[in-house]
């Protein structure tokens, strides 16, 4: 890895992936979506700001991911539509996102010569767990369109590599958290309503379970996913082979946070029946067997870095919203 370019890269994961490159001597470009006021989201006030380009253009346009990764030996690919409700708002933008332009990464680096692309995937591609913890062969089932995309774009960017020899990696992060996350995400949901004062907890369904991994654990195993020789044309889980309900989590914030607030259940928080993903536990033997990795951050350590982040920037919250 020489030249990298990261697609989604002013969001969540992404800017956390482009200061850990950065702060590791790689030179980084990031593409985000354009917008008129030249906003670069969470690398705006970053201090690394300065060692990153930044261009920004739009993941469904073919033309402009073309010219973002001219240039470039490596793509880490995260530009996505996350939020789940959403997707059952919009399913159309989430196909345009996700597979279309996944396939505009794919088609553009095959055009360019990329000599390596690795596909950002999700947990919720498995579903519900049919078995735990979950290994890199368990079946794939789309219950919410954002799922259905992602899938959908997983097997795509499989097909190139198996048609054209094109130099791909799926990673598959289960549930990631921390600094900079937005309250469409439970842990944000849960901290800003506490600190915003509200009088109970707004809240969907508590009993599903979830393997929760530290932005910083995500990030390193991204990368040391593309540092392995050996995972091309590959699926490989990035988790920490843990499990902790909705319900178990938001008692260990509360008690962090030294908070007696109740919870109200609101029903519009609830996804379908037929929706709901209830259990999911990754199996992690891939990556540690094939590269250096292993989570480093623990779910205590993880939340108070994140309960810190969230106080020291709680204007950004609209806690009294439901964010979808």
């Amino acid at each position: 890895m020489k030249k990298i370019l990261i697609t989604g890269g002013c969001g969540f994961i992404g800017s956390h992936l482009a200061e850990k490159l950065v702060s590791k001597n790689y030179k980084v470009t990031v593409f985000d979506r354009y917008n008129i006021d030249n906003d670069f989201g969470n690398l705006e006030n970053s201090e690394l700001k300065k060692n990153i380009e930044i261009k920004l253009g739009d993941i469904r346009d073919y033309d402009s991911v073309l010219d973002a990764i001219s240039g470039h030996d490596t793509v880490f690919h995260l530009a996505a539509l996350i939020g789940i409700p959403y997707s059952y708002v919009s399913p159309m933008g989430y196909i345009k996102t996700n597979v279309e332009g996944t396939y505009n990464v794919l088609e553009a680096s095959r055009k360019k010569g990329i000599k390596q692309i690795v596909i950002t995937s999700t947990s919720e591609t498995y579903g519900s767990a049919q078995y735990v913890p979950i290994d890199e062969n368990h079946p794939k089932v789309g219950q919410s369109p954002y799922a259905a995309t992602k899938i959908s774009a997983d097997q795509l960017a499989l097909s190139y590599y198996k048609s054209f020899n094109l130099p791909v990696k799926i990673a598959r992060p289960f549930n990631t958290y921390g600094p900079r996350q937005s309250a469409r995400a439970i842990i944000p949901t849960v901290i800003s309503q506490i600190i915003g004062g509200n009088k109970f907890l707004d809240l969907g369904n508590l009993s599903p379970t979830r393997d929760l991994t530290y932005v910083d654990d995500t990030c390193e195993g991204l990368i040391q996913l593309a540092k392995s020789k050996k995972l091309f044309g590959h699926e490989v889980n990035i988790g920490s082979k843990t499990e902790i309900s909705v319900e178990q989590l938001v008692k260990k914030i509360k008690k962090i946070m030294k908070s007696n607030i109740k919870i109200k259940i609101n029903k519009k928080k609830i996804r379908p029946k037929l929706s709901e993903v209830d259990r999911l536990v990754c199996d992690n033997k891939k990556i540690k067997k094939y590269t250096k990795w292993k989570p480093k951050t623990n779910i205590d350590t993880g939340l108070r870095k994140t309960i810190k982040w969230i106080e020291s920037n709680k204007i950004k919250f609209k806690f009294k919203n439901y964010n979808i």
